[in-house]
């Protein structure tokens, strides 16, 4: 009996064995060297790609960025407070990618494109790499077309074109968030669609910002992608890339896309941190060799694509801040030296209440008037020399109290100009609003009304010409450029309106 339960027992394990099947699969697995400051070293991972994703267990993943021979340098993303030496991590073949879909539109997300609004999990339609090669010259076309910004004095002296890096400098507390969020109120009916990236914002400034644009309705059309002061550093080095790629998933849609970074002086000292954690060498002011790099290869995808790529753009509006504006400083000069231009901040002139705190004469736009409309472009030549010999007079007119005429009359149709400039942040005015504006300072028919007045008789002005000559809009609108008649019956509004507002304008003003 106990022979016969032998044999069965064989029978059935060998059953069993030639019926099992086995397949076998290769895992690329690493051990912990050490851990601490949210960089892991691992030895074991030969075959690991950089930039690779690395499963670190417990559904926590990190970045591997230091290849070395013997050890691999992985940056946490997250918390993995649960690993020690001597554990197991596993590659996972994955480059760092984020998952895009049109829904992301209106919607708050992290570093790694996680939802952190609380509105429910994103759909899914596309992986988009974090780092990608820049668009190469053929696929390009020139940037000619403008971006609105609804700042007077960024679209009539320092234009936007679609497709362009413009860099906005500046020191703490000049209103360089403000330029940029009014730049995106802008954009309401401009078909852009726009992606905000905060990095090492305080969490209650994020929130005033994403309340503003839900109020104003503008986060239909924007993303928010946030990495504020308490998240890691490896999370404010990667949100950039992040917004980046949603951008780029609307590029290949043929859209056209204004992305704001806010702001890389924070993002470079991020990468600072991480450099010096993984033992990089440092150099000038600690940051590592590469960090020029790190923010080229990134504002370089900013492009504007021909017809047979889709014709979409990226317009890239980084933003560095300033330390006693001293712009010679190392990050931004290089910034700088990447950007087709900049919008200069001045402390002075913000605390003297000049805002928007543009220095016209330091700002600049290296793609000029090649992407401005006609119409900017016939008024808004003869500011720029009224504000320049304005600004030239100024500083000597303080040590004199005899001055001729014609000086006089320059600093006084100076003053006016920089007048009309003032502008609230929030308050940002269609392309033909501003000429009509422009077209009335430079002209000449601003110069009795008293520099306080300056922003009453503007609103005014307006309400007038869109009640009672709209037709001057629409004719801009479609010509995009002044024609004799409309310059005529502009004439002819404006001294109207001045007129019939005597307590704005005490004297007629000639034409």
């Amino acid at each position: 009996m106990k022979k016969n339960t032998q044999q069965e027992f064989t029978t059935s394990i060998t059953q069993l064995i030639s019926n099992l099947e086995v397949n076998t699969e290769s895992e690329a697995v690493g051990t912990v060297l050490s851990f601490g400051d949210g960089v892991v070293s691992v030895t074991g991972l030969d075959d690991v790609q950089s930039g690779e994703l690395i499963d670190l267990g417990e559904n926590q993943y990190g970045l591997a960025l230091n290849l070395e021979k013997k050890r691999t340098g992985i940056v946490v993303l997250g918390d993995a407070s649960h690993l020690s030496a001597g554990q197991t991590v596993r590659r996972t073949g994955r480059i760092l990618s984020v998952g895009v879909s049109d829904a992301i539109l209106g919607r708050v997300v992290d570093a790694l494109g996680r939802e952190v609004d609380g509105k429910g999990d994103l759909p899914v339609d596309k992986y988009m790499l974090l780092e990608k090669r820049a668009p190469g010259i053929m696929p390009r076309q020139s940037v000619s077309v403008p971006l609105q910004t609804g700042i007077k004095a960024v679209d009539a002296m320092i234009p936007i074109g679609r497709g362009q890096r413009e860099l906005i400098i500046g020191d703490r507390s000049t209103g360089k968030t403000a330029v940029a969020l009014g730049t995106i109120l802008n954009q309401a009916d401009q078909n852009v669609q726009c992606v905000y990236v905060c990095i090492g914002q305080k969490r209650s400034s994020l929130a005033q910002t994403i309340q503003i644009l839900e109020d104003r309705g503008a986060m239909s059309y924007t993303t928010i992608v946030s990495a504020t002061a308490s998240s890691s550093a490896a999370e404010q080095f990667l949100a950039p890339y992040t917004g980046q790629a949603i951008a780029e998933y609307f590029l290949e849609k043929g859209k056209d896309v204004l992305i704001i970074f806010d702001d890389l002086t924070k993002h470079a000292q991020a990468y600072r941190e991480i450099s010096l954690l993984l033992r990089r060498p440092s150099g000038r002011e600690a940051y590592p060799g590469d960090v020029f790099y790190l923010h080229s290869r990134l504002l370089e995808r900013a492009c504007r694509l021909n017809e047979k790529n889709g014709g979409g753009s990226v317009t890239a509006l980084p933003i560095i801040e300033t330390q006693a504006n001293d712009v010679s400083a190392y990050i931004p000069t290089n910034v700088i030296s990447i950007t087709d231009g900049q919008i200069y901040l001045e402390s002075d002139l913000f605390n003297a209440g000049m805002k928007p705190a543009i220095n016209v004469g330091l700002s600049v736009s290296r793609v000029g008037s090649s992407a401005q409309r006609k119409a900017m472009k016939q008024v808004a030549g003869t500011m720029k020399l009224d504000l320049a010999q304005f600004r030239e007079l100024q500083a000597f007119a303080q040590f004199s109290s005899d001055l001729d005429e014609k000086t006089k009359s320059v600093l006084d149709r100076g003053e006016h100009v920089n007048a009309i400039l003032k502008q609230g942040w929030d308050t940002p005015l269609k392309m033909e609003e501003q000429v009509v504006v422009i077209f009335a300072a430079v002209k000449g028919y601003l110069d009795k009304v008293a520099i306080d007045d300056i922003q009453k008789w503007e609103a005014e002005y307006l309400e007038y010409m869109h009640t009672s000559y709209p037709h001057i809009f629409e004719s801009i609108t479609s010509e995009l450029k002044i024609v004799e008649k409309t310059e005529d019956d502009l004439k002819a509004a404006i001294t109207s309106f001045n007129e019939s507002h005597p307590n704005l304008v005490p004297v007629a003003q000639e034409e």
